[in-house]
């Protein structure tokens, strides 16, 4: 284990939140060098230590405070998952994103590691040369890094269309809170519910989505017993096949991968696969679903607003969106276009967020009927679900 010299860091930047600091962990000397060498390049990150094992980097967590820790699941002498709630109780508050390989065990793993409360994960190609030639790899551990450390900020999309308020009644101003390093500097406001029961529900997370949903979804108490509900989470594939086996478990709701072809049914769920976004179009008198294998949107594939966006066109108005935590802004436009065609939105609030940037841009569009903490989520969406939007 070294220790970076970060005595050229001042120590108003670290206070002012300008300055991410890292944490590396990897068996192999390789990989610890390289994507210490990938961060160090980002003028505001700096890598305070490189750890050989679990051991090593619980030992030594406490003196290099690290914001943000990359911790790998297969380690000689104290692996990932039993280093990660000692980690998290000696630094509370780290944000610990779980670098693993694209196998079904390890996707079990990391999301294992994600309910223990790991805030990302992310897909690590098979061998040092693998990792050595992905720009995928290095362009998406910057994008986490820079995000869990506040960096990044809130991203604020090209605002949509304005969305009206309901006849005669104003929008409603609630103060937003600042998240991590940067604060919003403009208020809020919720629109209206409009009038109308959901035909179906819609849902988008990324960063600290899966523990999100396991709240959200294991509070709905048959809310959508007569309505399909689809989930697009940003995971890669086999990831989101365990998800959905997970949400199965913890709920006794249906739930599953999507395929191309599948008929909606009420009191289903639907999970966009990994690497494919999920789309949902009119066929006849119902609905089908189908998988689209074209570029990532929004940087990411599955995409939410890819999902919003079909869901709007197909089934038209009385469809309740929910956005929960996650990184950057993937949902907003589409939140707000299904606000504009009779909708009704839900985002998670900037306390309960991991990251609180695809909420937050969603709640800045001015779609947003309710901003709330999430365990008041799954409650909403049961009383909304049957009629009541008073």
């Amino acid at each position: 284990m070294a220790l970076s010299n970060a005595a050229a860091r001042t120590i108003a930047d670290e206070q002012a939140g300008s300055i991410v600091r890292v944490m590396v962990v990897d068996d192999s000397v390789v990989i610890r060098g390289l994507v210490s060498r990938w961060l160090a390049e980002d003028s505001q990150i700096d890598v305070v230590a490189k750890c050989a094992n679990g051991a090593i980097a619980v030992e030594q967590v406490g003196k290099a405070r690290p914001d943000v820790i990359i911790l790998d699941i297969e380690m000689p002498v104290m692996d990932g998952l039993t280093a990660l709630p000692k980690l998290l109780a000696a630094r509370p508050g780290v944000h610990v994103i779980i670098a693993s390989t694209l196998t079904k065990r390890n996707a079990a793993i990391s999301l294992k590691a994600l309910a223990l409360g790991a805030a990302e994960c992310l897909p690590k190609p098979e061998g040092n040369s693998g990792i050595t030639t992905s720009a995928d790899f290095r362009r998406d551990l910057l994008i986490k890094v820079r995000g869990l450390g506040g960096l990044d900020g809130v991203v604020r999309p090209a605002r949509p269309a304005p969305v009206p308020a309901a006849a005669g009644a104003p929008a409603r101003p609630v103060p937003a809170a600042g998240h991590g390093r940067r604060e919003i500097d403009q208020k809020v406001s919720l629109q209206p519910y409009n009038r109308g029961v959901p035909r179906v529900l819609v849902i988008g997370s990324s960063t600290g989505g899966p523990q999100a949903l396991a709240k959200v979804l294991g509070s709905l108490d048959g809310a959508i017993a007569n309505i399909p509900c689809f989930i697009t989470q940003h995971m890669p594939p086999t990831f989101t096949a365990m998800l959905a086996q997970n949400i199965a478990r913890s709920t006794g709701l249906p739930c599953a991968e999507a395929a191309q072809g599948d008929v909606p049914k009420a009191g289903h769920i639907y999970i966009a696969p990994g690497g494919k976004h999920l789309l949902v179009k009119r066929r006849g008198a119902g609905h089908v679903c189908q998988l689209d294998d074209g570029p990532p949107v929004n940087f990411t594939k599955p995409c939410v607003d890819v999902m919003f966006d079909s869901v709007s066109e197909s089934y038209g108005a009385n469809i309740l969106s929910v956005i929960l935590t996650g990184m950057g802004a993937d949902g907003a436009m589409g939140a707000a276009r299904i606000r504009a065609a009779g909708g009704n939105v839900i985002a998670q609030d900037e306390a309960s967020s991991v990251v609180w940037g695809m909420p937050g841009a969603t709640a800045q569009s001015g779609a947003c009927s309710a901003l709330l903490p999430i365990e008041k989520i799954g409650p909403e969406i049961s009383r909304i679900c049957r009629g009541k939007t008073l």
